[in-house]
């Protein structure tokens, strides 16, 4: 699937701005240092520019080259058949048939057939086929076969290879090895050595810091868990993640006599801290809602550390402490907690903090 998109868009480029460099079949090598024009052929390299070298290039709309060393600039695109060094700017698109070793600044896009060393930025999409060693920023899209620096992306970075930076997007990002990936929806990768953070979903190999609701690590930890609270609400919860980092996502229902039933759902993100060998220590920060679906709503935020037993290979039994924000409309009038350490009695919804606790049991897929 990667390397379709990879050839898809770098065929689109391709086939766009770089059909011109086929019209000059010239074998003469020449140099110039400065080439002016307004599209092919028309420019002081005329219909030999695809065999010229230039030091400094200045086109109305697009410049067709062999080498530039320098600088090239164009109302349009930049079409250089074999290597860029320097700075390319154009108001569309930057097309490098071989390698791109300065900075490349597009309106649209920057496409490398081989490598980057430089920085790129472009409105739309960075496409390189093999290693960019520079940072990339596009608006949507970077796409290469391995990045030395940092992707930054609107909506996606996909590497085909190897990432040594940063990898963050909107959407998604998609790499082998990477150090660390940030996106607002989804994050793939082989083994990630930092911290991978994604809105949903987070799918690795390794991943020992992975910060999602839902975390897929193959080397990682997924279980089932019942819970029950001071207010006598039961959750059933997935919990997944790495060695460390867990997610938390989990529906239920309180038990408490109330005039109206109330469900519950519950999400939030956990630590673990081994202790010694089949005892540890859970730290959790959850965002819990009770709602009878009719305009009642009680909300609750809570810090829980639960010390864990593991009582056979995937049972563990857990229970400990909890600290409670509670808020909800004060005509609601709700009494699952009687004492406070600190109440608010003047406002227009009632707010509390209060001890409470958590216990339960889990199985370990």
């Amino acid at each position: 699937m990667k390397n379709q998109s990879f050839h898809s868009y770098k065929a689109f480029f391709t086939a766009l701005f770089l059909f011109a460099c086929t019209l000059s079949s010239s074998a003469q090598d020449t140099t110039a240092a400065v080439h002016i024009g307004f599209i092919y052929p028309v420019s002081s390299n005329g219909k030999s520019a695809a065999s010229y070298t230039n030091r400094f290039s200045l086109h109305a709309i697009a410049g067709l080259s062999k080498n530039e060393t320098a600088f090239a600039l164009s109302g349009v695109a930049n079409v250089i058949r074999q290597n860029a060094a320097g700075v390319q700017i154009a108001g569309a698109v930057n097309v490098v048939g071989n390698a791109a070793s300065g900075g490349q600044i597009a309106g649209a896009a920057n496409v490398v057939g081989n490598s980057a060393s430089g920085a790129q930025v472009a409105g739309f999409a960075n496409v390189v086929k093999n290693e960019a060693k520079g940072a990339q920023i596009a608006g949507f899209m970077n796409l290469t076969g391995s990045a030395g620096a940092a992707q930054i992306a609107g909506f996606t970075n996909i590497a085909r290879q190897n990432v040594k930076g940063l990898q963050l997007a909107g959407f998604l990002n998609k790499a082998g090895n990477v150090n660390a990936q940030v996106s607002g929806f989804a994050n793939i990768a082989r083994n990630v050595k930092g911290v991978q953070l994604a809105g949903l979903i987070n799918i690795a190999d390794s991943s020992d810091y992975p910060i999602a609701l839902f975390n897929f690590i193959k080397n990682g930890e997924k279980s089932i868990a019942l819970t029950w609270d001071e207010t006598m609400t039961g959750i059933a919860s997935f919990r997944s993640g790495g060695k460390v980092m867990y997610g938390i996502a989990g529906v239920g229902f309180n038990f408490k006599d109330t005039k109206k039933d109330m469900y519950a759902v519950e999400a939030g993100l956990g630590a673990h801290i081994p202790v010694v060998n089949k005892f540890r220590i859970n730290l959790e920060a959850i965002s819990h809602t009770l709602s009878d679906f009719k305009g009642g709503n009680y909300f609750k935020n809570s810090l829980r550390i639960i010390p864990a037993y593991r009582i056979g290979p995937k049972l563990e039994i857990f229970a400990g402490p909890t600290f409670n924000y509670v808020n909800y409309a004060r005509e609601d009038d709700y009494n699952f907690v009687k004492k406070y350490i600190w109440k608010n009695d003047g406002s227009k919804d009632f707010r509390g903090v209060y001890a409470g606790f958590n216990a339960g049991l889990q199985l370990i897929l």
